[in-house]
C-alpha cells in the first residue's frame, strides 16, 4: 500500500472513530446550541409586546428606540468577530463567553431602575447574543460534515420559529403578570443549563500555534459603519426626515468607513472579513440572496403583528397566537429541507423554491382586506413560513461547504452580518413606507379640529383598545387605512425576492463533504469536537 493510501485509510478510521463518538453525544451537543440560538432568538422578539410596560415603568419613552437598537447594534457588529475569532483560538472557549456576556446583560436588566442602565443591559446582552447564533452554526460545522450538516442546521433553525411565536407571547404575559423582568430573568435558567452542557460536553479547542493576532483597526472600522448603518435604518424617516443633515451625514460615515474598512482589511494579517470571500462565487450569491430574504422576511414579521390588532380588534397575546402558522411552516420547511440536503446531497433547488414560495406569499399578503377570513390570512402566512424556512439554514450550508473548516467560522459570521443588515433594512424600509402612507391617510381621512369641538383624533394617540372603543363610523376609517397602508408595500417586496431568486440560479451545485479533514496545506484547525468518554 503507498504512503497516501496509508494516510487516506488512517483518516477514514478516524472519520469513522469521530463519527461513533458525535452519535453518542451530539443529541446533548445540539439541545445546548438550541438552547442557545433560542436564548439569541427570543431576545430579538420578546420585547416587542413588553416595551411599552417598560418603559413607561422606568419613565423612558422618549429612549424607547434605543432599547432595541443598543441590541441589534452590539450584536450585529460582533458577529463576524465571533466568527473570526472562533477560527483563531476555537469555538467553544468563545461560546461559553458569549453564554456569560448574555447571562450578565441578563441579571442586569432583570436588577435596572432607570432607562439608561437598561438600555446598557441591552448593549450587553447584544454583546454575546451575536455570537450564539455564529457560534452554534460553527461548532455544528466543526463536528458534523458537510454531506450531514443539513439536517442539524435544520434543527437549529427551528428555534427561530419557536421564538417568532413564543417571545411575543412571553413579552406580553410578563408584562401583564408576573412583571416586565421576567423577560430578562427567564434567560438565566435556560442560558446556565446551555453553559453546563457545552462546558461538559464540548471538548477543549485545538489552538493555532503562536499568538492571534487581532483586526482591531478592521473591527473599529466595521463598528463604526455598522452603528452608522443601524442608526439610519432606525431613525430614518422616523426620527429624522430622510433628507435632514443627521441622516445624511450618518449615511456619510457609513460610506467613509466602509471605504477605510476595504484598505485596512486589504492589509490586516488576520482580517475580520477577508476580501478573498467574496472571490467565491457561491459566497456571493448564497450571503446576497440571503440579504434579500431578510429584506422581505423582517419587513413581514415586524409589523404583521400590529396590523393584526388594529384591522381584527384582537389582542396583543391572540394576534401574537396568529402568527404561529408562520413558526410552523419555518420550523417544517427547515428541519425537513436540511434533512433531505443530508439523505440526497442535492441543495441547490431548496433556496430557489424558498423565494418562489416568499414571493407566492407577499403577494397572498398583499390581497388582505378588513374581512379577509382569519383561515386565509393563517394560510398565507403558513405559505410566506414555509418558504423562509425552506432556505435559511441551506444558504448557511451553501456557505459553509465552499470554505476549509479552518474559515467555516468567518465566512459564516460574515454570511449571518449581512443577513442582519438587510434585516434592519427591511423592517427601515417597509416602516418608512407603511407610517408614511398610514399618516397620509389617517390625517385625510380622520375628523379634524375645525370639524367640531371634540371630534378631533390625534393619529399619533392610536391604539388597538382606543380603536375598539370608536363608533363603528371612526372605527372603519382607521382599519381601512391600516389595511391600505401596509398591504401595498408586500407587492413592492415581491421584486426583491424575485431577484434573489434570478441570483440563486447561479449558484452552482458543490458536491457536499462527506468529512472535515483538513488538506495537508491547511493550517490545523481550531475545531471543537466532543469529550471522549
Amino acid at each position: 500500500m503507498t504512503d497516501r493510501g496509508a494516510a487516506r485509510s488512517e483518516a477514514q478510521s478516524t472519520a469513522s472513530a469521530t463519527e461513533a463518538l458525535t452519535k453518542r453525544r451530539l443529541a446533548i451537543v445540539v439541545a445546548a446550541l438550541f438552547t442557545s440560538m433560542l436564548l439569541a432568538a427570543l431576545d430579538q422578539t420578546i420585547f416587542g409586546t413588553a416595551l411599552p410596560t417598560i418603559v413607561g415603568d422606568l419613565g423612558g419613552v422618549d429612549q424607547m428606540l434605543w432599547v432595541t437598537t443598543a441590541y441589534m447594534l452590539a450584536s450585529t457588529v460582533m458577529m463576524p468577530v465571533y466568527g473570526k475569532v472562533g477560527d483563531l483560538i476555537g469555538h467553544k472557549v468563545l461560546l461559553l463567553s458569549a453564554l456569560a456576556l448574555f447571562l450578565a446583560g441578563s441579571v442586569l436588566g432583570g436588577l435596572a431602575g432607570s432607562m439608561p442602565v437598561l438600555i446598557a443591559a441591552r448593549a450587553i446582552q447584544g454583546l454575546g447574543g451575536g455570537g450564539l447564533m455564529i457560534l452554534s452554526q460553527s461548532i455544528i460545522a466543526d463536528i458534523v460534515p458537510p454531506r450531514q450538516r443539513g439536517t442539524y442546521m435544520g434543527i437549529l433553525g427551528g428555534a427561530w420559529a419557536f421564538a417568532s411565536v413564543l417571545g411575543p407571547i412571553l413579552g406580553g404575559w410578563f408584562a401583564d403578570s408576573i412583571g416586565w423582568r421576567w423577560a430578562f430573568w427567564f434567560n438565566v435558567p435556560l442560558g446556565a443549563l446551555a453553559v453546563i452542557m457545552a462546558a461538559v460536553v464540548l471538548k477543549a479547542s485545538a489552538q493555532r500555534r503562536g499568538r492571534p493576532r487581532l483586526d482591531i483597526s478592521g473591527m473599529a472600522a466595521m463598528a463604526v459603519g455598522t452603528f452608522a448603518i443601524i442608526l439610519v435604518t432606525s431613525w430614518g424617516g422616523r426620527e429624522y426626515a430622510w433628507g435632514s443633515p443627521m441622516i445624511l451625514s450618518l449615511i456619510a460615515l457609513a460610506v467613509i468607513a466602509g471605504v477605510l474598512f476595504v484598505l485596512v482589511e486589504r492589509r490586516a494579517g488576520e482580517p475580520t472579513i477577508p476580501l478573498f470571500l467574496f472571490r467565491d462565487g457561491n459566497f456571493d450569491l448564497a450571503t446576497l440572496g440571503g440579504l434579500l430574504s431578510s429584506i422581505t422576511f423582517f419587513g413581514v414579521i415586524v409589523y404583521m403583528p400590529s396590523y393584526l390588532q388594529m384591522v381584527t380588534g384582537l389582542s396583543a397575546t391572540t394576534s401574537g397566537l396568529l402568527l404561529v402558522p408562520i413558526s410552523a411552516g419555518i420550523l417544517m420547511a427547515s428541519v425537513g429541507s436540511g434533512a433531505l440536503a443530508s439523505r440526497t446531497g442535492r441543495y441547490k433547488w431548496m433556496p430557489i423554491v424558498s423565494c418562489l414560495l416568499i414571493g407566492i406569499g407577499l403577494y397572498l399578503l398583499h390581497t388582505l382586506t378588513t374581512t379577509t377570513s382569519l383561515w386565509a390570512t393563517c394560510f398565507y402566512l403558513f405559505v410566506f413560513g414555509v418558504g423562509s424556512g425552506l432556505g435559511v439554514q441551506i444558504l448557511v450550508l451553501m456557505v459553509q461547504n465552499s470554505f476549509p473548516i479552518t474559515q467555516v467560522g468567518t465566512a459564516t459570521g460574515t454570511h449571518n452580518f449581512f443577513r442582519q443588515i438587510g434585516g434592519s433594512l427591511g423592517s427601515a424600509a417597509v416602516g418608512t413606507l407603511f407610517t408614511g402612507r398610514l399618516m397620509d391617510l389617517l390625517n385625510e381621512r380622520l375628523p379634524s379640529q375645525a370639524q367640531g369641538p371634540g371630534a378631533a383624533v390625534d393619529p399619533n394617540s392610536l391604539t388597538p383598545h382606543l380603536v375598539a372603543q370608536m363608533p363603528a363610523e371612526l372605527k372603519s376609517i382607521v382599519v381601512d387605512s391600516y389595511n391600505e397602508a401596509l398591504t401595498p408595500v408586500y407587492l413592492y417586496l415581491v421584486p426583491v425576492i424575485l431577484l434573489a431568486l434570478v441570483l440563486l440560479l447561479f449558484v452552482r451545485e458543490k458536491p457536499l463533504a462527506t468529512s472535515n479533514e483538513v488538506p495537508a496545506e491547511e493550517p490545523a484547525p481550531a475545531a471543537d469536537g466532543l469529550r471522549n468518554g
